[in-house]
Formats: C-alpha cells, structure tokens, sequence
C-alpha cells in the first residue's frame, strides 16, 4: 500500500491513521499536503465530534520522510507547518494515540492535538538539531506552551529520545497506559467527549488556546443554544443530557 493518510468515522470518532509502515510512518510530501483538507473535510461533517491521531502497525510517526527533504528543506518544513497549524485549528477535541516512535514531524503532530495518550515503551524526539534545521517558530512555540522552556530546549538542543514517564513528568503526554491497553482506554474517552457538550469543548478550547476576541460571541452562543437547561434537566432528571448545539450548525 501506498504511503497515505487512512480514515474512518465511526460513533462520533474520526481516526486518522498515518500509514507508511516501510518508514515506520514517516510523513512524504504527499501526505503532509493531505492533512488539511482531510482535516477540513471531517471538520465540517457533523458525524463527528473528536478527531484521534494515530499510526500503522505499532509505531506513531517517526517524522518527515527525509528523502523529501532532498529537494528543499525549507519547502517540506513548510508543508509540515500548515499540515501542524490545521492539526491545532481543528474546531474538535483531537487527541493522539501514541505507540512506538513519535519522532520530529510526529512529536509536532502530536503536539498539535489536545491531548496525548500514550502505550508504555513509545518514545519522544524532537530532532532538527541532528539535521541542521531551524525548527519552525511557531512549532517552537507550541513545543514550549505544552512543555515550558527548559524541556522544550532540553528536546530542541540535543534531539535525544525521552521515554513515556519522563514525557508524562513533563507534560508531553496525559496519560500512559500498559502494553495492550491503549486503544481501549482511548476509545473509552473519545466516548466522553462525544457524550459532553460541544458548545462548552468548542468554547474552552478557544480560550485555552489564548483566543481573546471572542468572548461576546461565545456568551452569545451559550445564551440562545439551550445547551444549559438541557444539561441541569437531565442532571436534576438522572439522566444523560441531549445536547444539540454543533460547530457545524
């Protein structure tokens, strides 16, 4: 098979599967190109409610294909940071599922999502220093946000690996879970953010992002979308709340 982004929507949950297991996934041009009109399309499919980022064959992503990079550094550095800039604009919860290798382009993928579960053994790198590249600006930025300056230097200066505890000590990842416990506690919690209130995650993830413009707006929403009477209802009525606003409405 091809190198290729594979996707499937099933019960509110797109995954996307980074598939080019000959290069243990690594990222080609073509595939960085994809990323944000796959992204776009599934952000507008109302189907959907939480986007999780995933690879083939037990490895997340061990970076950009660096044959690519043979042509133009510059040029694939900057597919990979409008495919990562469409990653964090995604309007729903994203959350990354990590085994293996999550290695340059796919550490900055993964730092792109909400949320970052990983299975024991998978290993982090981010490694433009082997390479002699500048890492981008504003993946820098998001790099240190996630993680604060001293691990994101510690990462950016030596391109070492750092293992599962120290990425959760770190903050690099939420949660890590056992060898063979991965998907199911993903699927599990991709099934509570499908259950909760999309106007409340649309809204937090705004402002946790450091959006500043639209707070009128969002009181707005709040007010005229019924998503509050529907949630105390069913709290006071012991049952689950039927919540109807969506990004896409």
């Amino acid at each position: 098979m091809e190198p290729q982004l594979l996707h499937r929507v099933t019960d509110g949950v797109a995954t996307v599967v980074v598939h080019h297991p000959a290069k243990r996934n690594a990222m080609t041009a073509g595939m960085w190109r994809a990323l944000p009109p796959l992204l776009d399309g599934l952000a507008a499919d109302p189907a959907v409610r939480v986007l999780v980022l995933t690879g083939a064959d037990g490895t997340f992503c061990a970076g950009a294909d660096i044959s690519t990079l043979q042509g133009s550094a510059a040029e694939a550095q900057g597919l990979a940071v409008l495919a990562e800039e469409a990653l964090a604009a995604f309007p729903k919860p994203t959350l990354a599922a990590v085994r293996g290798h999550c290695v340059g382009g796919g550490a900055q993928l993964a730092a792109a999502c909400d949320l970052r579960f990983a299975e024991e053994g998978a290993l982090f790198g981010v490694t433009p220093a082997k390479l002699g590249i500048v890492y981008a600006a504003s993946s820098t930025r998001r790099l240190v946000a996630l993680v604060g300056p001293a691990t994101a230097k510690y990462l950016l200066f030596s391109g070492e690996l750092i293992d599962t505890a120290r990425a959760l000590r770190t903050g690099l990842v939420d949660e890590v879970l056992p060898a063979g416990g991965l998907d199911k506690r993903v699927a599990e919690f991709a099934a509570v953010l499908v259950a909760r209130s999309e106007l409340t995650q649309a809204a937090a993830k705004e402002f946790a992002n450091g959006r500043t413009d639209r707070d009128a707006y969002w009181a707005e929403q709040a007010r005229g979308s019924g998503d509050t009477a529907e949630g105390v209802a069913a709290f006071l009525e012991r049952r689950q709340p039927r919540f109807t606003w969506t990004t896409s409405g």
